[in-house]
Formats: C-alpha cells, sequence, structure tokens
C-alpha cells in the first residue's frame, strides 16, 4: 500500500470509482480505498437506470456526460459495462404533467440533450403491451436507458487503474487529520469473520494533499470523523423482480426490440424489463430515513425487510399500465438504503470549513451522476474551478443550523418527491416553519404565503385569508400571479414593504480588511459612509459571489450577500481571509445574519413614511438626497429602534433597506404598518421583487450570475475596476466574451410567463438560454433576463423562446427598460 498520494479518494461505489478514474486520467497520484469490496454499498442493488430528467442545468450536464462516458468504457478497457440503449418513456396521465415536460424539455434543450414527443397512440403502437387510454402522451430520450451498476463501476475501476490509481479493498479510515499541508489519515486492515466485517490489528498513515470522501451510506459516520454535517442519510428504496411475463417473451421472441425504461410519474414508478419479466420500483410515501447516526458495523451488503403494503398502490398501477403483468408472479424483491440530501441533489464539492477536503456524498441516483461527478469533481480539484457552475451542489448550501432530524425528514420528503409534480413555484413542507424571523406571526396573519431560503421563512407573497398555496402553484400563471402583480403595481405608484432578513450578513473589520477586500474584490471599495456592488471571482474569473459593501469605517466592512447560500459565502471568504492574512495583516470576520433583520422599503412614498416615524431634528431633510444620497448608509432613529440605512432597492424604486437589531423587529414592523397606512403601503413578496429586479436588468446570483460566467460577460463592466488588481482579474480577461447577459421583453401565451430555464432560439438555431423570467408590470408583458451569443446581444434583436414546445416571439432590449436613468431611484424629497 502506497502511503504517500496527491489525492485519497474513500469509497469504492460507481461514484468513488469515477472520481478516481478523472483524477487519474488527469495526472494525479490517485489511491482508492474501499471498506469492504468494490460496489458493495448501495451501487449493488442500485437499479442501474440514466434517467436524463432533471431541472437543473447542472445535474443535467453532469447526467449527459455519464451516459456518454459510459458508452466509452468498453473501448477503453475491455469490459462491458452493461449499458443497454433501450432508451426511456416518461409517460403523463394528465396535462399539468405534460407542461411539467414542456418546461424540461426547454432546460433539455440548453444543454444539447435530444428528445421525442409520443402521442398515446404513437405509444401503443410502438409498444402494444402497455395501456394508453389514459395519457395525455409522452417525452422519449432514445438516448438513454440502464446500466449494470457492478459492471460499469469494475469498468471504471479498471479504467483508473490504466491511468495509475491504486485501488485497495478491505481498509477503513478511522481518522482524519489535517496537519497544515496535508492530510494523516489513519486506516484498519479490515476482515472478514462469521459474515461480518471486523477491524485487525493492521494499522496504516497515510498521507495525502487532497481528499475525496464517496462513503455513500456511511456519510453520517464521515462527518463525525470529519466534525461537520453533512445532511446525506439514507433512505429505504424498495423494487421487486417479477417472473418472465409470456406476453413480453413472446414480443421478445417476435424479434422486437426490449421497451425503454418506463416511467409513470403520476403512479409513482418506473419499470423495466428483467429477463423477460419486469422491475417495478417505485416511489411511495412513508418510505423511512434509515441510519440517521451511522451504519450498524453488522451491515454489509445487506437489505431491509420487503414492505409489500407501501407499495401496494404502486403496484396495482403497474398491472393497469402492463395488463399482462397482472399473472405474473414475484421472483425477487429488494429493499435498500439509498441515500437522500434535503434538496434531492448531492453534496459535491469542498467541505465547509476544511482544507482540500472534498464531498462527493448524499447521491440518490449515483448510477447516474457517477461519470460527471466524477469528471466535474476531478476538474473543480485539478483546475480550480469547474466548466459548469456547481454552487447548486455545492456542500456548504447547508449552514450549521442543519440538524440530522432536520436531514432525516427532509430527506424523506426528496424521496416522495421524485414523481410529484416539479412546479417551479413548489414549496415543500416538511420541517416548517422552523427558522423564522420575530415578524413571521405578524405577516403570517397578514396573509403571507411562504417560501423558504436557507431554512428561513420567507414571504413570497400575500394573499386573503383561506387561499391555499398548494393548490394554488400551476407551470403557467398559478393562482397567486395576480397577488404578485398588485404587489409589484403598488411598489411602482405607492410603496411596498418587503422582508428581506435572510440576506447573509458578514462584518470584516481588522488592519487587513481593506487591503484584503480589495484583492478580493472586483470593484472600487466604498468610501466610508457609502456602498458599493461589487463581485469576489473564482480563479477562472468568473463570478463567484455577489457582495453589498457597506463601509462603516476606515477597516471596517459590512458585506451583504445572498441569504441562501450563508455558509457558502462565509466559508469562501474566511478561507481567502486566511491565506492572505501574513500579505495584507490581522482581518476579523464574523457571520452576523441572525443579528440583523432587514426590512425593504421601495416606492415613490417610501420617503413619505419614513418621515413619519424618523427621529431627527429635521425630519423633512434627513431623508433628502443632500442627507442622504444614493448609494450611502446612515445610521437613523426609525421610532426606538435603531436602523442602519442603506439607500438602495433591488426593485428599481426610491427606497431603502433597513437593517435593525432582530430583537426590536416586531417593533419597527409595527411602527411601518402605522405609518404605512396612508401612504398606501403595501406588503411585498419575493415573486413581486424577481419581477420588478428584471425591469431594471438587475442580475441576481444562482440566476444571471455564477461561476461559469465572468462579470464581462454579465455585462457587469461598470462593476469591474480593471486598473487595480484583484483575484481572477487575468483569467477574467483572457476569457474574453463567450456570451453576454440580455434582457427579453416575451410575447408569450397569455396564461404563462418564462420561469428562467427555456432555451432561446433564432429561427431554427439555439442561441442561448433564460436564466430568470417573469412578468412585468410595467410593459404589460413577459420578461426575462438570460445568456445569447454574443453576435445575438444587441438591442432590438428578434429571438424567440421555447415555452410549451413552442417558439414565442422575445427581444432584446436595452437595460434597464423600466427608468433607465434611475430618475425614481435617485428622487429628492
Amino acid at each position: 500500500m502506497k502511503i504517500h498520494v496527491k489525492a485519497l479518494v474513500v469509497g469504492g461505489g460507481a461514484v468513488g470509482t469515477a472520481i478516481a478514474y478523472h483524477l487519474g486520467k488527469a495526472g494525479w497520484d490517485t489511491m482508492l480505498l474501499e471498506r469492504d469490496e468494490l460496489t458493495s454499498g448501495s451501487t449493488w442493488h442500485a437499479a442501474g437506470l440514466l434517467p436524463y430528467f432533471n431541472m437543473s442545468y447542472a445535474t443535467t450536464h453532469i447526467h449527459d456526460y455519464s451516459i456518454k462516458f459510459y458508452k466509452t468504457l468498453e473501448e477503453e478497457t475491455g469490459l462491458n459495462p452493461g449499458f443497454f440503449v433501450v432508451g426511456n418513456l416518461r409517460m403523463a396521465q394528465t396535462q399539468e404533467r405534460m407542461d411539467e415536460y414542456m418546461l424540461y424539455a426547454s432546460t433539455a434543450e440548453t444543454c444539447g440533450v435530444p428528445y421525442e414527443w409520443l402521442s398515446p397512440s404513437q405509444i401503443a403502437e410502438r409498444w402494444p403491451l402497455l395501456r394508453t387510454e389514459d395519457l395525455k402522451g409522452a417525452i422519449f430520450h432514445p438516448t438513454d436507458g440502464y446500466i449494470n451498476p457492478a459492471d460499469v463501476t469494475m469498468a471504471m475501476a479498471k479504467g483508473a487503474r490504466q491511468h495509475g490509481v491504486t485501488v485497495e479493498r478491505r481498509w477503513q479510515v478511522d481518522a482524519y487529520d489535517w496537519t497544515g499541508s496535508e492530510w494523516r489519515v489513519t486506516v484498519t486492515k479490515m476482515a472478514e469473520k462469521g459474515g461480518n466485517l471486523v477491524p485487525t490489528e493492521e494499522r496504516q498513515v497515510i498521507t495525502a494533499e487532497h481528499v475525496v470522501t464517496a462513503t455513500g451510506n456511511h456519510a453520517q459516520r464521515t462527518a463525525k470523523l470529519l466534525g461537520i454535517k453533512i445532511p446525506a442519510i439514507p433512505v429505504e428504496h424498495q423494487y421487486i423482480v417479477t417472473e418472465p411475463d409470456p406476453a413480453l417473451v413472446a414480443w421478445r421472441n417476435e424479434g422486437n426490440p426490449q421497451h425503454p425504461v418506463l416511467r409513470d410519474a403520476d403512479a409513482k414508478w418506473y419499470v423495466r424489463e428483467e429477463r423477460g419479466g419486469w422491475i417495478l420500483g417505485p416511489y411511495e410515501r412513508n418510505a423511512p430515513a434509515r441510519f440517521e447516526y451511522g451504519v450498524p458495523d453488522s451491515f454489509r451488503a445487506d437489505l431491509f425487510p420487503l414492505d409489500l403494503e407501501r407499495i401496494e398502490e404502486e403496484y396495482m398501477s403497474m398491472i393497469h399500465r402492463i395488463p399482462s403483468s397482472e399473472e405474473v408472479g414475484l421472483k425477487d424483491d429488494y429493499n435498500g438504503p439509498i441515500c437522500y440530501t434535503p434538496d434531492g441533489n448531492p453534496l459535491l464539492g469542498p467541505a465547509p470549513g476544511l482544507r482540500n477536503m472534498w464531498l462527493a456524498e448524499g447521491f440518490s441516483f449515483g448510477i447516474t451522476a457517477a461519470g460527471g461527478a466524477g469528471k466535474y469533481l476531478a476538474d473543480l480539484m485539478v483546475e480550480g474551478e469547474a466548466e459548469i457552475d456547481m454552487g447548486a451542489l455545492d456542500p456548504r448550501r447547508y449552514g450549521d443550523w442543519m440538524t440530522t432530524e432536520y436531514a432525516a425528514r427532509k430527506n424523506e420528503e426528496a424521496y416522495e418527491h421524485v414523481y410529484i409534480l416539479h412546479h417551479p413555484d413548489e414549496e415543500r413542507p416538511a420541517c416548517r416553519p422552523l427558522r423564522t424571523s420575530p415578524a413571521y406571526d405578524r405577516q403570517k396573519a397578514e396573509g403571507a404565503q411562504f417560501g423558504h431560503v436557507n431554512g428561513w421563512e420567507r414571504p413570497n407573497y400575500y394573499a386573503p385569508a383561506g387561499f391555499d398555496d398548494h393548490a394554488a402553484r400551476s407551470f403557467r400563471r398559478g393562482g397567486w400571479w395576480q397577488y404578485a402583480a398588485d404587489e409589484a403595481r403598488a411598489i411602482r405608484e405607492a410603496a411596498g414593504l418587503i422582508d428581506a432578513s435572510a440576506f447573509t450578513k458578514h462584518l470584516v473589520r481588522g488592519p487587513g480588511a481593506t487591503a484584503f477586500l480589495d484583492w478580493f474584490t472586483c470593484n472600487r471599495l466604498p468610501k466610508v459612509g457609502r456602498i458599493n456592488l461589487t463581485y469576489a471571482l473564482t480563479v477562472a474569473g468568473t463570478v463567484r459571489t455577489e457582495y453589498t459593501i457597506v463601509r462603516l469605517a476606515e477597516d471596517e466592512y459590512y458585506l451583504i450577500s445572498s441569504g441562501a447560500l450563508t455558509a457558502y459565502d462565509g466559508d469562501y471568504l474566511r478561507k481567502a481571509a486566511e491565506d492572505k492574512r501574513d500579505a495584507f495583516g490581522w482581518i476579523d470576520i464574523h457571520d452576523v445574519t441572525t443579528q440583523w433583520g432587514v426590512f425593504a422599503i421601495a416606492g415613490p412614498k417610501s420617503r413619505d413614511i419614513l418621515k413619519e416615524i424618523v427621529k431627527d431634528a429635521d425630519p423633512d431633510t434627513v431623508l433628502g438626497n443632500k442627507r442622504f444620497p444614493w448609494l450611502s448608509m446612515r445610521n437613523i432613529e426609525l421610532g426606538m429602534c435603531p436602523v442602519r440605512a442603506v439607500r438602495v432597492a433591488y426593485t428599481g424604486e426610491l427606497g431603502w433597506e433597513l437593517h435593525h437589531p432582530i430583537e426590536m423587529q416586531n417593533y419597527l414592523w409595527d411602527q411601518l404598518m402605522a405609518a404605512g397606512g396612508k401612504h398606501g403601503l403595501k406588503l411585498v413578496g419575493a415573486r413581486a421583487q424577481n419581477w420588478l429586479r428584471q425591469e431594471k436588468s438587475y442580475r441576481a446570483f444562482g440566476n444571471e450570475l455564477g461561476r461559469d460566467a465572468t462579470p464581462l460577460e454579465a455585462g457587469l463592466d461598470r462593476f469591474v475596476d480593471t486598473s487595480k488588481e484583484f483575484h481572477g482579474k487575468q483569467a477574467m480577461l483572457d476569457t474574453g466574451i463567450r456570451f453576454k447577459c440580455v434582457t427579453l421583453l416575451v410575447d408569450g401565451p397569455e396564461d404563462a410567463d418564462p420561469w428562467g430555464r427555456e432555451a432561446l432560439y433564432d429561427g431554427a438555431t439555439r442561441v442561448g438560454r433564460l436564466t430568470s423570467g417573469g412578468f412585468s408590470v410595467a410593459f404589460g408583458k413577459s420578461i426575462g433576463m438570460g445568456y445569447v451569443a454574443p453576435d445575438r446581444a444587441a438591442p432590438g434583436t428578434k429571438l424567440q423562446v421555447k415555452m410549451f414546445d413552442r417558439l414565442w416571439d422575445a427581444e432584446v432590449i436595452e437595460d434597464s427598460p423600466y427608468d433607465p436613468e434611475n430618475r425614481a431611484i435617485r428622487a429628492d424629497g
């Protein structure tokens, strides 16, 4: 066994072997350790399906890479990975399900994924064993199918060895220790005794510059060894294998090909052929989480007892869809652990708080994702950044507030939701409310319909008593749409109050703070009492984080960033500061997110409302442009509440962000509500705010801004000071302009707006994709933002948006189409 490597991969399932393969291919000296045998975790009992279907742009790329990569393995390694390219037929019983497929299909087009539409009669003609009279249609992926999980894992392991990777079995990791420059990993040799796997006296210490954990069901043990939280906990997944179906056997004996992998999403199952019979895999309700605190030592390649009553409904629906299966007996059954995360996406990227420790955990669709996960994580490790934005998969998207109980219950929900309609406006209910601002009960009493961001409850919109948010969801304009439109108009015409308390807030101060932030971000730093919008870049010159920086003193700064990514931003900020402490001096960083609440008040009447309650010797001028100009911060008093007021508005109207001590939030809320009544103040949620910011072409992090585009490609040249040196500058300049961010007005359907996942066309040529979408109250039509080829970015360019399998006219318009001269936001009083 080697005792020093550049990269140590822990875990010998499909994901671990794929990562080892790609690290070896990149030239890194790599070793893979497996505590038992390769594939002995969830890989061995996986059904081996390779579904393209995913609403995430990044995950679609990962799945696409896997499917293409697996087709190359036999030529490279000589081992057949057992890939049956039979296609994937995803059926729909309702028009709403077809709407979901059409939204997904437009996303798939942006990644170059092929698909076909089939009518019920076409399905019946191709596959007469299926009952189709109650279907609306289906989407068919001809290029995927299913694969043998053990075979593809062994093929990747052989390929890894061919690239110089060492593979060691029966070694268990018992300790990780960071020396400041490398990891010391203590491992114990395991042996089989009485059917169990037990540690021996043989131990070894391996040093590695980088460690990757791909420990699957053992993620909770890994978390304890590392002293971090990993919300990857298995959930029971069962599937059954039938005896041969005579009708299917006859069909195949007639020379017909295999059926595609069948998915009846409304019935919550998948089915595929298996040696003349069928495999049924349901995603039923009430599947329990297992191993919340670790896998028992006695559990190896084991299974749980089958619970047929739990899947009875899904079993009967299979018989309905494939009538010939009714008389077929059961041959085998499997009920094994499959790891999930609270949002269903894997945890792929840097471990929070640790150096050179990488997580690849929580793969509920591990076979589908393994190849792409290996490729893009290796890119991230070797090159410093991947070509796709990995932010949606980053392990730091969950903070320390997350508990084992939360992860277990949300993972059960994620399992149950595999085939539940994925509305773009969906809000899943498990474990909520959990993180609430003090004004939560007041907002709820006013009709707030909440979403959640990083666990925080945040009003999406306000509706009358008795309104059913779940029933209001749709792939078109849901029942909430009119309320959001009214809220948006209120901000344009009078005033609106938005709870933005979920914003991430960091205090950065100390002798090295100014030099550090000047290097860390691409814009000029503001003067004391002023603010600036700026960006921290990746090593590739793309956007890593968006910050509003408020300068409180010469060496003290208040940083405001996305509420969804507190741990993600904080971890990167702290590590960067540690790296530069010797160069710049002492830097103190505090996460003060939960200490400060934030209300955003915006609209032409917002100054009048604040004048009612501001305490100052001259209340008529304290909020005017002379004493309180746009893009500045002042400490003011609203009644008895001290407020750090920031004159900025994400809606593009006159407005302020009112940062206040969180314990005084209810008092401030009551003051604002009382003062706002005669000025037409309306409570406003996040959806209206999202529409309004698009009318100003304000880019949103996680939409227009991410790790796959530079700030220059995002059209943020005015926030980049190329006269100074900053992290990622040269890479940004070297990248050039591959595509441009644009704003478009869309002549779309009367009952729908784009969601920001749609493909953009110029005639028959796909030229880009939307990253945001919604409705513009100012222009009375749909609006969107996205990226297009540079030669299609000029205002006036006519394009089309793919919605509901149709192309709808759209036009590129000038940035900030609403109030381009910023007269409203600069208005004096």
